[in-house]
């Protein structure tokens, strides 16, 4: 399925482009570079799903990274989470609009603050690797862009798309507990975002299809999975035990080049941008 125009006018119109990155692809490849870690999984065998273009990868990580990458998030020296969000949350890559907290006296917030994000790290290197030496990314078309995000008791994300500024795929890495996640088919592909309004506008077709991902699994979407089926982690407490955590890991790739130039036969939009950041 070709990629629907880009359009979005949203919060995520201001994920641009990192600035140069000093860290080299090379330095990426090498964080991880040892034979077993490396090559572990790679023989991982896509599950196909009733989602046309969703496919499941299971324990594309083995037990002993899992506590390797969450390590690393949670290390404050390398990492350090965003808590504006009921869940704690994490970007590399680009720019992330951080929300001002809201006000008991119902005066009027502050207006958001766009920050940099971070570039995508070494550590997550040999990640990136795995995923291209199992296809699921090209070579030349590495993720320049993660998010993070903690899910605990009852929380979720809202029903929506991802970015359509983004290319596909879009995958997602699950770690710690098993988490069903819901489709939800639209009539045609849709870029409404959750934060506009505009995602719960989506016209649907009614069918919905809730797919169990199981720690360590990879998802990826393709195809009409990635653009005409909205996907939300439901927020209840339904099925999940006390300690229950699911950490994940969402990774994008960006065509800067055709961004940029989307940019230049847009000016207009260009400005808008540049006044919401000032």
């Amino acid at each position: 399925m070709q990629a629907p125009p880009t359009k979005r006018k949203a919060i995520n119109d201001f994920f641009q482009p990192s600035p140069k990155r000093s860290t080299t692809q090379s330095q990426l490849d090498a964080s991880k570079t040892d034979d077993e870690s490396v090559q572990l999984n790679h023989t991982s065998i896509p599950e196909s799903t009733s989602v046309t273009g969703l496919t499941l990868h299971r324990d594309f990580v083995s037990s002993a990274e899992e506590p390797e990458i969450l390590h690393f998030l949670n290390d404050p020296t390398r990492c350090s989470w965003r808590t504006d969000l009921s869940r704690r949350t994490m970007h590399f890559g680009g720019t992330y609009c951080l929300m001002p907290p809201k006000t008991q006296s119902g005066d009027q917030p502050s207006k958001p603050q766009v920050l940099q994000a971070p570039p995508m790290p070494v550590e997550l290197g040999w990640l990136i690797q795995r995923m291209v030496d199992a296809r699921v990314f090209p070579s030349d078309k590495r993720p320049q862009y993660c998010i993070i995000n903690e899910y605990t008791g009852a929380q979720g994300i809202s029903a929506h798309t991802e970015n359509f500024q983004f290319e596909e795929p879009v995958v997602g890495l699950s770690l710690l507990s098993t988490c069903p996640i819901r489709f939800i088919e639209l009539t045609r592909p849709f870029d409404g975002s959750v934060r506009s309004g505009k995602a719960g506008k989506a016209d649907k077709t009614g069918k919905e299809v809730d797919v169990e991902l199981p720690g360590r699994s990879l998802l990826v979407m393709n195809g009409e999975s990635r653009w005409k089926w909205q996907h939300e982690i439901l927020r209840s407490k339904r099925g999940r035990r006390d300690g229950w955590k699911r950490v994940s890991l969402t990774f994008r790739y960006k065509d800067e080049e055709k961004e940029m130039t989307r940019k230049i036969r847009s000016p207009r939009k260009a400005i808008v941008r540049q006044q919401l950041k000032a």
